[in-house]
């Protein structure tokens, strides 16, 4: 007995070295490039954006890569590269491309692919983990990107699904004139479409003034003449004025989308399923919460790490491989795997729906089925996207 005992020991051991030699000097460099731009005056300034915002999610993902990466004999490294406005983003790429094949990107829609099309990145793995714009997974989107951050139409799709399942099917919305306020409107109307409902008036925020002391006198007058609706929809990606919609409408009324209730990929108000220890550690890593790109520069993070793991490699075209099959899934902390999508690179996850102080829901809701899983009610499925790079 003693000696069958010792034998599976070293069995046991055997299996350990052989598995760590199999890691030994797996070193994966990971890069964090971001082009910092220009932010628009907004009616308040009680929500700064952090200076390290995205950056700090994909440093908690460094981490969790490390603990993981320590028994297996992986080392990771994050390089942060931040490129003024007005600086030249193209050759910061390069130069990022140099030090490595992985990149998290947090830059504009448009950069994003300037970089994805620059011959030194064609052998490599990008992660959009900052922009939302439908297009880059559709028409615009380049075979060596995937997306960590839900797309707008993931958003509003989420945010239809509630309203579609409270029978709110009388819909206004308004929106500002900025390029994401219009994005997201769009996402808005295709999403009333796809679930059977219509958004019957609209107006747009063109108000430049001052709300802090007008709002009750303004947004009353300004909402009158809407009709009569179940939900108002705000488009204000900004956070400029639609905290001043809320309770001053002529109707009274809910109101949704960037304010009210908010379809987002994170909150800090998301604490089941393990989430509230997430956020309690990014919260002593980075000294605040969590927020949306926080949490795709971690899942971008992640992403690398459960790959390199999974493979016992670090080729980008091997990771790619594996991230874009059935085999690859993702913890998390939303209540269920996350995964690829293979015709367009984006990260399936539910929606939270959260108002500041709680989580109300979290789509896909019940009853929203799909052949493939549900988590494709939300965005772009295979047979609506016009992305060729994936096929």
């Amino acid at each position: 007995m003693g000696g069958n005992v010792h034998r599976l020991g070293l069995f046991i051991a055997g299996l350990a070295l052989t598995a760590q030699a199999a890691f030994a000097d797996l070193n994966v460099p990971v890069v964090y490039l971001r082009q910092e731009v220009d932010r628009p005056p907004t009616l308040s300034n009680l929500d700064p954006i952090p200076d390290d915002l995205g950056e700090m999610g994909a440093r908690l993902g460094l981490a969790d890569n490390m603990t993981t990466g320590s028994f297996l004999g992986q080392t990771y490294e994050l390089d942060t590269i931040s490129v003024p406005v007005g600086g030249d983003l193209l050759e910061a790429a390069r130069s990022a491309l140099a030090q490595s094949p992985f990149l998290i990107l947090d830059a504009p829609a448009s950069d994003q692919t300037r970089i994805a099309d620059l011959p030194e990145a064609q052998s490599a793995l990008l992660f959009n983990a900052s922009s939302a714009d439908n297009a880059l997974r559709d028409k615009d989107c380049r075979a060596n990107l995937l997306h960590t951050l839900p797309s707008y139409q993931m958003r509003s799709d989420a945010l239809m699904q509630f309203a579609r399942t409270k029978r709110w099917d009388a819909l206004t919305l308004i929106a500002g004139s900025r390029p994401d306020d219009m994005a997201f409107a769009d996402a808005l109307r295709n999403s009333a479409a796809k679930f059977g409902m219509k958004i019957a008036a609209e107006k747009t925020w063109a108000f430049d003034a001052d709300m802090r002391r007008n709002a009750a006198q303004e947004v009353p007058l300004f909402t009158q003449d809407l009709g009569k609706y179940d939900l108002m929809l705000i488009a204000d990606e900004a956070q400029d004025f639609g905290r001043y919609i809320a309770y001053n409408t002529w109707y009274p009324r809910p109101v949704a989308g960037s304010e009210g209730l908010v379809p987002t990929a994170w909150a800090p108000v998301v604490e089941q399923w393990g989430a509230a220890q997430l956020q309690s550690r990014f919260q002593d890593l980075a000294n605040r919460a969590m927020r949306p790109r926080d949490y795709a520069a971690w899942a971008a993070m992640r992403s690398i790490g459960e790959a390199v793991t999974r493979t016992t490699s670090a080729d980008p075209a091997t990771l790619r491989a594996f991230m874009l099959s059935d085999g690859f899934e993702l913890a998390g902390f939303k209540g269920r795997p996350l995964s690829y999508r293979n015709w367009n690179g984006q990260l399936r996850q539910p929606i939270p729906l959260v108002t500041p102080r709680a989580l109300v829901a979290q789509a896909p809701l019940e009853g929203y089925l799909h052949q493939r899983t549900e988590l494709d009610t939300l965005g772009l499925d295979a047979p609506e996207s016009a992305c060729a790079a994936f096929r």
